[in-house]
C-alpha cells in the first residue's frame, strides 16, 4: 500500500532534480566565455556562472556574467569598436579627397611643366639665341604661375603685367640695338605699355584666360585639400560619457546578460548612433554647400576656364605678340622716343635695318607642323595626353563629390545597416533590455533633435567646439570657391597653414555661433 506514495515522491524528486539541473545550465556563462575568447578578450575574471550584478553601472543589475571590472573594459572596447565603425564607414569619402587631391595636383603640375617645355622647344627652334639669351623671363613666368597654384601669395595680374613689361624692354632693345638704354630709360618704356599696346590685344586676352583658369584650378585643389582635412578630423569622434554608456549598453550588455550572439535592433542602433554622431550630422548642411561649390568650379574647369585652352597655345600666343611688336616696331619706337627722349647711339654703327633683317629671319610665324620632336613624341602631344588624363580626373572627381553629399547625416544609417552590427529580424534582436522588438521612435539627426533621444544623454546646449570650427572652415572655403566660380581671385595662405589659420580665425567667432544656435533653439522650443 505504500508503493504508490513512494513512486509519486520519487517522481517529484526526479522532476525537481531535472529542474534544478536546467536552472544551473541556464545560469552558466560558458557561452559568454567562449564569445569573449573568440573576440580575443581575456576571460581571466569572467565568472563560470552568473553572479549578482548589483555592482554594475550600465548593464542590468540582475544576475550577470560580468563583474564591474569587466564592464569597464567592455566600455573601453565599445569606444574602440565605435571608432572603427566610423573609420570604416568614412574610409571611402576620406580616400576620395586624399587620392583625388593627389592626382589632380600631380596632373596640373605636370601640365605646367609640359607647357613650359613646349614653349622652350618652340622658341629655341624659332628664335635661337635671341630666346636663349633672354629665357630667364619665361622661366620666371612659369615659376610664378606654379607658385600661385601651390598657394603662394602671388598676384597673377602683376605677374603677367611684369612679364609683358620685361618682354617689351628686351624687344625694344633688340629692335633698337644701335642705341644705348639706361635703367631709367627702360623704366620709362614700361610706362607706355598700356598706351602703346605693342603686343596688340594678346596680353589682355591672355591675362583674362590665365587668371580665370588658374583661380579655378587653385581653388579646386585647395577645396580637395580642405575636404580631405575636414573629413579626416571629423571622422575622429569625441565620445561623450553619455555616448560611451549607450554604446556599452548596445554592444556588450547582451554578453553580460548571457546572450552574446544577440545583435542590436536596427532602430535601437540608429538612436544610439544619432546621439553619438549628433554634432557630425550638424556638419552636413555646410558640407553639402561646400560640395555644390566644388561641383560648380569643376564645371568651370571643363568649360570656359578650361586650362588646356590657355596653356596649350600659350607659346603660340606669345609668339604672335612678338610678331605684332616686330610689325609695329617703327611706330612703337617713334612714340617711345617722343615720350622718353632720344637715346644715345652706341657708336658701333650697326643700322636699325640690319637688326630688322635679323628679326625678319628669326622672328617668323610659327606653324604647328614645325614643332620640335623628341623620341617620346612632341611636347604638344604629351601636353594633350596629360590634359585628357586630367580632364577625365575632373569628371571622376565630380561623380565622387556628388556621392559624398549628405554623408554625415546618413552616417548612422550606414553604420546600422551593416549585418555585423545589427539584426534585421525585428523580433530577434537586442532592444536594450532583452530579446524582442524595439518600440521607441527613431529621432531625427542633428544636435537639437537629441533632446528626446531615449538612448543617449546629449547636452544640446553644448555643441562640439571642434566640429563648429570645421563648419567654419567649410564655410570659408565655400565662399572662396564661389568667388573662383565667378572668376574672382581669392587669397590663400600657404597650403600647409591653410587649415591652421582658418582654425585660429574660427576660434574667435565660434562662441557667437553657439550663442545664436542655442538662442534659436530656446525660442523655437517656447513656440
Amino acid at each position: 500500500m505504500l508503493k504508490t506514495p513512494v513512486v509519486i515522491f520519487t517522481s517529484l524528486s526526479l522532476l525537481l532534480s531535472l529542474s534544478c539541473a536546467g536552472d544551473v545550465k541556464s545560469r552558466s556563462c560558458s557561452d559568454v566565455r567562449q564569445a569573449f575568447t573568440t573576440k580575443g578578450f581575456s576571460i581571466h575574471n569572467v565568472p563560470h556562472q552568473e553572479i549578482s550584478g548589483e555592482q554594475l553601472r550600465v548593464c542590468s543589475q540582475g544576475y550577470t556574467c560580468c563583474t564591474s571590472g569587466i564592464e569597464d573594459r567592455l566600455g573601453q572596447q565599445s569606444k574602440e569598436d565605435f571608432g572603427k565603425l566610423v573609420d570604416e564607414n568614412s574610409h571611402t569619402i576620406r580616400t576620395i579627397f586624399t587620392s583625388r587631391h593627389k592626382k589632380f595636383d600631380e596632373f596640373f603640375l605636370e601640365l605646367l611643366d609640359n607647357s613650359e617645355k613646349s614653349l622652350n622647344d618652340m622658341f629655341v627652334r624659332t628664335y635661337g639665341k635671341l630666346y636663349t639669351h633672354n629665357s630667364e623671363m619665361f622661366e620666371d613666368l612659369f615659376s610664378e604661375l606654379k607658385r600661385y597654384y601651390t598657394g603662394g601669395n602671388v598676384n597673377l595680374e602683376e605677374v603677367l603685367n611684369d612679364f609683358w613689361s620685361r618682354l617689351l624692354e628686351r624687344m625694344f632693345q633688340l629692335l633698337n640695338s644701335q642705341y644705348t638704354f639706361t635703367d631709367d630709360y627702360l623704366e620709362c618704356i614700361s610706362k607706355y605699355t598700356d598706351q602703346l599696346k605693342p603686343f596688340g590685344d594678346v596680353p589682355r586676352k591672355l591675362k583674362a584666360q590665365v587668371t580665370k583658369a588658374f583661380i579655378a584650378a587653385r581653388s579646386f585643389v585647395q577645396g580637395l585639400m580642405v575636404g580631405r582635412e575636414v573629413a579626416n578630423r571629423v571622422a575622429k569622434v569625441n565620445i561623450s560619457p553619455g555616448c560611451s554608456k549607450a554604446l556599452t549598453k548596445m554592444l556588450y550588455c547582451p554578453y553580460c546578460g548571457g546572450l552574446p550572439g544577440l545583435k542590436p535592433c536596427a532602430n535601437y542602433c540608429q538612436n544610439v548612433m544619432r546621439g553619438c554622431l549628433a554634432n557630425q550630422a550638424d556638419l552636413d548642411p555646410e558640407w553639402n554647400l561646400f560640395i555644390d561649390a566644388m561641383l560648380l568650379v569643376a564645371d568651370r574647369l571643363e568649360g570656359p576656364f578650361n586650362i588646356e585652352s590657355v596653356m596649350e597655345p600659350i607659346d603660340v600666343k606669345i609668339s604672335e605678340a612678338i610678331m605684332t611688336m616686330q610689325d609695329n616696331s617703327m611706330q612703337v619706337s617713334s612714340k617711345v622716343f617722343q615720350g622718353c627722349g632720344h637715346p644715345k647711339p652706341t657708336g658701333i654703327g650697326r643700322s636699325a635695318r640690319g637688326i630688322s633683317d635679323v628679326f625678319n629671319n628669326r622672328f617668323r610665324p610659327y606653324s604647328p607642323e614645325e614643332r620640335p620632336t623628341t623620341a617620346a613624341g612632341t611636347s604638344l602631344d604629351r601636353l594633350r595626353i596629360v590634359w585628357r588624363t586630367m580632364q577625365h580626373s575632373v569628371i571622376d572627381i565630380k561623380e565622387k563629390l556628388k556621392e559624398s553629399k549628405k554623408f554625415w547625416s546618413s552616417l548612422p544609417d550606414s553604420i546600422c545597416a551593416e549585418d555585423e552590427v545589427t539584426d534585421p529580424d525585428e523580433e530577434q534582436c537586442w532592444n536594450s533590455h532583452t530579446k524582442g522588438r524595439y518600440f521607441p521612435e527613431v529621432v531625427k539627426d542633428g544636435l537639437t533633435n537629441q533632446l528626446n533621444n531615449p538612448e543617449v544623454e546629449v547636452d544640446i546646449t553644448r555643441p562640439d567646439t571642434f566640429i563648429r570650427q570645421q563648419i567654419m572652415t567649410l564655410r570659408v572655403m565655400t565662399n572662396k570657391l564661389r568667388n573662383a566660380y565667378n572668376g574672382k581671385d581669392v587669397y590663400f595662405q600657404d597650403s600647409s597653414n591653410q587649415i591652421l589659420e582658418v582654425g585660429k580665425f574660427t576660434s574667435y567667432i565660434v562662441f557667437f555661433f553657439f550663442f545664436c544656435e542655442i538662442l534659436w533653439f530656446t525660442n523655437s522650443s517656447k513656440v
